[in-house]
C-alpha cells in the first residue's frame, strides 16, 4: 500500500503509535526525490523522461509522480480550459497531450503558483495513470501506480493451521499456508490448491492488478449464491515480489470466516469488506 494512505504512518487509519503527534496540518505532504528514470509513453511518443522526478505522498493517496516540467514534452501539450482547487495545495492547472490525431484529454496538471505550504510543487506536473499509454521505471513497465519505496512484501512459510469457510461451508483448510506481509495491509493466508475445495470454486471474469504482485484472476463459489462471489484469488504469474505464492489462493479475509489455529479472525476493515 503506502506511506501515506490506510494504516501507514501518514494514512488514514495509522496502526502504530509514536511519541509525536501530528498537530498541523491534517493532510501531510511528503516530497521525495526518486532516483529512478521514469517515462510516459502515449501513441508511441515518450511525452516524459527524467531522471528527477519526485513522489508526492499525500494524507489519504497513493503516491503520485511529479515531472520538471523541463523534462515534459511541451510540444505535445495543449493547455485545457480545464481547472480545480486543492486547499493544500493551491488551484491546478491541466493539459491534454496531442499526437497526431490522437489525444488523451486533461492528461496532466500542475500547480502554477501553489500555495506557501506547497511551494516545491512549481515547475512540476503530474499525469494521470491510465490517461497514457504505458510508464516505465528505467526499462519495466509499471501499472496500476507508481510503487511505494517505503512498501514492502515479505512471504513467509508457515505451519499454522488455517481454516477458512462462509456460513459454515469450508473452502480451504490447510497447516502449509504461506503468509503474505504487505505494508499497511492486513496479512494475507496464501493456500495451495490442493488444500482447498477446487470442487466448490470457479474461475471467474474478474481481474485486478496490483502494483506490487502484478495480475490476479479471481475465484467464486457458486453454490454459496451472493456470499460465494469473488472469494478468492490467484497470481498465476506474479511479479518478482509475490513469486512465492504463484499458483497459489488467497481468501479475502472480508468476505469469508478465517480460523487460525483454532481461534476465529476479526474481519479487517479495507477498500474491500464493503464489495
Amino acid at each position: 500500500m503506502s506511506l501515506s494512505k490506510g494504516t501507514g504512518p501518514f494514512g488514514e487509519r495509522p496502526a502504530g503509535v509514536g511519541n509525536y503527534t501530528i498537530e498541523s496540518p491534517a493532510q501531510v505532504l511528503y516530497f521525495d526525490p526518486c532516483a529512478k528514470r521514469v517515462r510516459v509513453v502515449f501513441a508511441g511518443e515518450v511525452v516524459a523522461d527524467s531522471t528527477e522526478t519526485k513522489l508526492l505522498h499525500e494524507t489519504g493517496h497513493l503516491p503520485v509522480y511529479y515531472f520538471p516540467r523541463s523534462d515534459v514534452r511541451s510540444d505535445l501539450l495543449r493547455r485545457s480550459d480545464t481547472t480545480s482547487h486543492c486547499p493544500f495545495k493551491g488551484d491546478a492547472t491541466y493539459w491534454s497531450i496531442v499526437v497526431g490525431d490522437e489525444t488523451s484529454a486533461d492528461a496532466l496538471w500542475g500547480y502554477e503558483t501553489p500555495v506557501e505550504p506547497a511551494s516545491f510543487l512549481a515547475d512540476h506536473v503530474a499525469f494521470y495513470f491510465e490517461r497514457v499509454d504505458a510508464w516505465l521505471e528505467e526499462d519495466e513497465a509499471i501499472f496500476v501506480h507508481p510503487r511505494d519505496p517505503y512498501a514492502r512484501i515479505d512471504v513467509l512459510p508457515s505451519s499454522r493451521h488455517v481454516r477458512v469457510s462462509v456460513d459454515g461451508v469450508v473452502l480451504a483448510e490447510t497447516t502449509r499456508p504461506r503468509m503474505l506481509f504487505e505494508t499497511s495491509l492486513p496479512p494475507r493466508y496464501y493456500v495451495s490448491k490442493d488444500d482447498a475445495r477446487m470442487d466448490l470454486l470457479e474461475r471467474g471474469d474478474l481481474v485486478t492488478h496490483c502494483a506490487y504482485k502484478g495480475r490476479a484472476v479471481h475465484y467464486s463459489a457458486p453454490s454459496l449464491g451472493a456470499r460465494g462471489e469473488n472469494v478468492a484469488w490467484c497470481y498465476e504469474e506474479p511479479n518478482h515480489d509475490a513469486h512465492a505464492v504463484a499458483g497459489f489462493l488467497a481468501f479475502y479475509d472480508e468476505r469469508t470466516d478465517v480460523e487460525v489455529d483454532g481461534r476465529k479472525q476479526e474481519r479487517p476493515r479495507t477498500q474491500w469488506s464493503d464489495e
